[in-house]
């Protein structure tokens, strides 16, 4: 008989974003258990629906602090679902401080896994009333998965647990990254319409970590014959626009799951700007390592990037926030072929051989049967 895994989400497919893939490829990948979802409802309403095969409850907002969904009525609903699903293991991913409580409803012999996406980097009044919470969640947690060794790092509050962590590296979904039927055609495109010049390729929402401001500032100490692409939306979308006085930088807006491959084969460098530990892996980075796409990073002290891609293995990483620095090394793949086709084989080799779903799911998959051995 199939154990039971209650995922508890902060969103869930078909929402976008790098933790949302993630969760989606284990709920569906996990094939011998028993997956259940709940997640917070992006249309005001709770409801329940089923996705490929995957019962997923969806939970209503109330309102928001400080960039948290507060949502009171799943302390009503987990009850309920808690006795409908009788979950062996609840995987809580986080942060999603504000349903950390919801540990204290698991059933006798349940088991608390943590899905460490990464760390609360807020350290003001917020962060004070959230600790205890985290406190109590790490405290009880039986097993606490990291997405990267590097994030059992000292700056971490899990470090003082890792002799109940294992690590996790997050996958890519090979499927919606390989070359289909008409993506040449696309891609040729994609070319001509900025004038065959090499192009740096941006992906993500916009929001302060992700660094945007940088990649912009960048722009000004390149001096290859190039266009840089940026991809998404988001709350800093304006802002950034605003700070933008070269033709050479183009925003793309959201741009769909297909054109989206497109774009990281017809790109040159992959412009992975993320300036903080919230960025504690990368799935962006790891989709155009898979593409060929060639990633110049900055160092972050205890995040998985400089994991995802290794400085001069797989591409160019430089002093945190040095945006001249991240110039010269575009332009020195840019410029340097050979240089450009080691990284390119060198960064596609990394991402199948460690960062795919399949990986992923093989690993997680291992833990959790583990987990339920204790």
């Amino acid at each position: 008989m199939k154990k039971n895994i209650l995922h508890i989400c902060k969103y869930y497919y078909p929402e976008e974003g790098g933790i949302e893939t993630v969760s989606k490829y284990l709920v569906e990948g996990l094939s011998e258990f028993c997956n259940t979802v709940v997640c917070f409802s992006t249309d005001g309403k709770t409801h329940t629906e089923t996705i490929n095969g995957t019962k997923v409850y969806r939970i209503a907002v109330m309102f928001r602090l400080s960039s948290q969904d507060v949502a009171p009525a799943y302390y009503v609903s987990i009850r309920n679902i808690i006795k409908e699903c009788k979950p062996d293991i609840i995987n809580i991913h986080c942060p999603n401080p504000f349903v950390y409580p919801l540990a204290a409803f698991a059933p006798h012999g349940c088991k608390i896994s943590l899905l460490w996406h990464s760390d609360i980097l807020a350290k003001g009044v917020m962060y004070k009333i959230i600790k205890p919470v985290e406190n109590y969640i790490l405290k009880k947690a039986d097993c606490i998965i990291a997405t990267s060794p590097n994030y059992i790092h000292p700056t971490s509050p899990i470090y003082r647990y890792s002799d109940k962590t294992e690590v996790l590296q997050n996958g890519v979904i090979v499927s919606e990254l390989e070359i289909r039927d008409g993506d040449e055609k696309r891609i040729r495109e994609i070319h001509e319409r900025f004038g065959g010049r090499k192009l740096i390729l941006f992906v993500g929402r916009h929001i302060p970590y992700k660094g945007i401001d940088y990649l912009i500032e960048s722009e000004k100490y390149i001096k290859s014959d190039c266009r840089i692409l940026i991809a998404g939306r988001g709350p800093q979308t304006e802002y950034l626009k605003s700070l933008v006085s070269s033709d050479r930088i183009v925003f793309l807006g959201k741009v769909s799951q297909d054109d989206l491959r497109c774009y990281y084969h017809a790109a040159t460098v992959f412009g992975f700007s993320s300036i903080t530990k919230q960025e504690a892996f990368g799935v962006a980075l790891a989709e155009a390592m898979y593409c060929g796409c060639v990633p110049v990073t900055f160092h972050i002290e205890g995040s998985g990037v400089g994991w995802v891609s290794l400085k001069g293995q797989t591409g160019e990483e430089v002093t945190l926030k040095n945006t001249e620095e991240y110039a010269m090394a575009i332009d020195k793949i840019l410029s340097d072929e050979k240089l450009r086709d080691r990284y390119r084989e060198e960064s596609m080799k990394r991402v199948r051989e460690n960062f795919t779903d399949k990986i992923s799911v093989k690993k997680a998959d291992f833990i959790f049967k583990k987990l339920l051995e204790k």
